[in-house]
């Protein structure tokens, strides 16, 4: 390689370039103090090649592909329960009486996606689409009666008449109450439960009890 002045010395120095490194090449350059170099010369070696390889070439960032959409959600509503007394309903019993509904809620999202993934979920609205339903229990609180309690009935052995219960009417031709307008010949003073034919009248009201106010 060879420089076109030289303005220190007055004549051409002549600089020749070895196979090395480029920072050789550019320190005998800067000592010899060329104002310009012959771009006609050997074809750059191995080593300069990867020198000017080196520089990086920018390439541009791909934008970020941003998708925004609206979702709804369905999702169930859990149903309540209840209880309830049921006369009846033998006590200590209960039942289902009214089976338990889930209802259903529909929840609407605005939905954000870059480069299809999640970034962002916002709650836009909620409404129920279908109410539930509340189950019912019944339990039972009915207690039955005891039973009630025998009665001994007149029978004819003792002189009561067996049409009468609870009280001694006497066997005769005629009874009447006793106080009353009868006229007997034999009076009966009580109240006795009728159980077979009133066969004196002395149940003058109707309601199954003999001399008990209408006389």
């Amino acid at each position: 390689m060879i420089c076109a002045d030289d303005r220190t010395s007055g004549r051409p120095r002549l600089i020749r370039s070895a196979l090395g490194l480029t920072a050789v090449i550019a320190t005998m350059l800067a000592v010899a103090g060329c104002s310009s170099v012959a771009s006609a010369g050997p074809a750059p070696t191995g080593d300069a090649r990867r020198v000017m390889a080196a520089s990086p070439v920018a390439t541009p960032s791909p934008t970020p592909v941003v998708v925004v959409t609206e979702q709804s959600v369905t999702s169930p509503v859990p149903f309540e329960r209840t209880t309830v007394d049921d006369a009846g309903l033998p006590s200590g019993e209960s039942s289902i009486s009214t089976p338990g509904v889930d209802g259903e809620k529909v929840s609407v999202f605005r939905v954000t996606t870059i480069d299809g993934v999640e970034s962002e979920r916002v709650l836009l609205s909620e409404s129920v689409g279908r109410a539930p339903v509340t189950e019912v229990t019944s339990r039972g609180t009915y207690v039955a009666p005891p039973p009630p309690a025998p009665v001994e009935e007149a029978s004819a052995g003792d002189g009561c008449d067996p049409n009468y219960a609870d009280a001694c009417v006497p066997i005769d031709s005629d009874v009447d109450c006793a106080g009353g307008k009868g006229n007997g010949p034999a009076y009966f003073d009580g109240v006795a439960r009728v159980v077979g034919t009133d066969i004196y009248k002395l149940d003058g009201d109707g309601d199954g009890f003999a001399c008990n106010g209408s006389r």
